[in-house]
């Protein structure tokens, strides 16, 4: 596909927008996926420190890691019907400010409830985030440039776990420098002695930062339309794709809309029954991979197979590297190779990975580099795969009346099969053993490649009224 310049006018007749202005509005709203990921992955520089300072039994660990992962089932759960009713720009302000208010109650609690309770908070923000970020940016994309831009959300995710990956490196080796000494202070407190609060903190920034900024952006213009407010409607997806072609996409949401019933139940109909179906699997499968047991757990991991303290954090950023230049392959190629072709290599390669993970540790002897590179080669085939184009697929198929409910679907199933993994890991890792665990992923996730193949259509190329008359056919 040809590049196109960021101030391009499109389309060329009529008064046009601008793709520079359509890039801002996506990277405002891409800040979600950046706090969602630096929230689910800071906790994996502060499991041993919180296991030892709090005296932590494996499940209580694993309930402090997955707790934020409740509150992504219930933030998942309400964003929808709330985002259907209010707008999709002022729930995701509600998220910003619990991301911001989780970054501190997390820093300075006094015992172990207090920090469940503030990662509840900030997994409410997460599960909130994680639906309506995509779906907002969805919602103004134009549809040849839809797959990469709603990409963006996953990228602005592996960043985030690549930003707290280094801040926590950051904080270790700035604790490990300053040890011994007598500054005292809070200070001292938070990113000498107990410097897994200081990890926590540095969510606060970047929360801040999004609060601020979504104050900017206008209202979903196809949530408008739906409200009745054509004319705002209109004057605000004109800026990013021009007056013709503005009018063109809402003349066909306007047919449309008299048509849909604002009830879920209209995903029952036939046709609309397998968009549902793609809704709740191919989440359910993107969490089966085993990705987050490598982001939670990647630093304990690394040091049981014998990484020294530093080294293990290290090689979480060199992960978190991984992630992110996979991700930018899948924005680049995603609308030009399609999702169906990405998702099936992804979910072929992850399938064997696995397998070779359960193979290599039923050895007694476990080579720390090999699982490095194993680990790498998992991260980078989910970073093409499933990590974004999930988000793509689940944010272009349902209807307009109940996207925001149908999507709530979709990201509910992504967090309690997140959570259920994330909780259960530490157990089944003592009494099963890797070898096994890996095994178990394998096995759940091989259906995914002959779902994907026969079942997931392609959707490139088309706008979202398209994709819809496409099933309603």
């Amino acid at each position: 596909m040809p590049s196109r310049n960021l101030y391009e006018v499109v389309p060329a007749s009529g008064k046009g927008g601008s793709l520079f202005y359509l890039s801002v509005l996506c990277f405002i709203a891409a800040l979600g996926g950046l706090l969602f990921g630096f929230d689910t992955a800071v906790i994996s520089g502060t499991v041993d420190s919180l296991r030892a300072q709090f005296n932590l039994s494996s499940m209580m660990e694993g309930w402090v890691v997955s707790s934020a992962l409740l509150g992504c089932i219930m933030g998942a759960c309400f964003a929808g019907l709330l985002s259907d009713r209010f707008g999709r720009k002022k729930i995701l302000i509600l998220a910003a400010i619990l991301f911001l208010v989780s970054a501190v109650g997390s820093a300075i609690p006094p015992n172990v409830t207090i920090l469940v309770y503030a990662r509840l908070l900030g997994g409410l923000g997460v599960g909130i985030a994680s639906m309506l970020s995509p779906l907002y940016i969805s919602e103004y994309s134009p549809a040849h440039l839809r797959g990469r831009l709603v990409a963006l959300y996953q990228l602005a995710i592996v960043l985030g776990v690549l930003l707290a990956y280094c801040s926590n490196a950051l904080i270790a080796a700035y604790a490990q420098a300053n040890c011994g000494t007598e500054a005292g202070g809070s200070m001292d407190w938070m990113f000498v002695r107990e410097s897994w609060r200081g990890m926590f903190m540095a969510e606060a920034l970047p929360a801040t930062a999004f609060l601020l900024l979504l104050f900017c952006v206008p209202e979903s213009p196809r949530w408008l339309a739906k409200q009745g407010e054509h004319s705002h409607a209109f004057e605000y997806l004109s800026r990013v794709l021009g007056e013709h072609e503005a009018r063109r996409e809402l003349d066909q949401l306007s047919e449309l809309l008299q048509t849909e019933e604002a009830r879920l139940s209209y995903l029952f109909r036939p046709g609309l029954r397998l968009a549902l179906l793609a809704g709740i699997l191919l989440p359910f499968f993107s969490q089966i991979t085993g990705i987050n047991v490598i982001i939670y757990y990647g630093t304990t991991i690394f040091q049981q197979a014998g990484f020294a303290g530093s080294s293990a954090f290290e090689t979480q950023i060199l992960i978190g590297l991984v992630n992110f230049i996979f991700t930018l392959f899948a924005i680049w190629k995603v609308d030009q190779l399609g999702r169906k072709p990405l998702l099936q290599a992804g979910a072929i390669g992850i399938c064997l990975i696995l397998g070779v993970l359960s193979v290599y540790y039923g050895n007694e002897k476990v080579s720390a580099a090999l699982v490095a590179v194993l680990f790498c080669l998992h991260v980078a085939c989910f970073a093409f795969s499933f990590g974004p184009v999930v988000w793509i697929v689940v944010a272009e198929i349902f209807p307009t009346k109940i996207r925001g409910r149908a999507m709530s679907v979709g990201t509910f199933m992504v967090w309690i099969s997140c959570a259920l993994v994330a909780q259960s890991f530490p157990y089944l890792r003592d009494h099963l053993g890797p070898a096994k665990v890996f095994l178990v992923y394998a096995i759940l996730l091989l259906p995914s490649i002959f779902f994907i193949y026969f079942k997931v259509p392609e959707t490139k190329g088309k706008t979202l009224e398209e994709i819809e008359k496409q099933w309603q056919s």
